[in-house]
């Protein structure tokens, strides 16, 4: 499992003319059972993405793809980790 933390590297005005591109990528990647759940930062500076991935470098992949991430608008720091608990009704994203 996988946090990917997005910091904007660009004026919003960029983002913003990004944004619709972005969000069709991000459908894509739940589409794929990739991503779990997304969202942006409070203040606005950047976002946040939990993902679920067979290996970093896959994740990685998926990420360049990002057009935040073409375009230069966004830095990812990725944070791997091993869920050892969650909530019940989360019980599935142990397997």
């Amino acid at each position: 499992m996988f946090i990917v933390i997005l910091t904007y590297q660009k004026p919003l005005e960029v983002i913003d003319a990004l944004l619709e591109a972005h969000v069709r990528y991000l459908d894509e990647n739940y589409a794929r059972g990739l991503f779990l759940a997304s969202g942006r930062r409070e203040p606005r500076t950047g976002g946040v993405i939990l993902a679920r991935a067979g290996s970093r470098s896959v994740l990685e992949t998926a990420l360049a793809e990002d057009p935040f991430a073409r375009e230069g608008a966004a830095s990812y720091e990725i944070i791997e980790f091993i869920p050892g608990k969650v909530a019940p009704h989360l019980s599935a994203m142990l397997e």
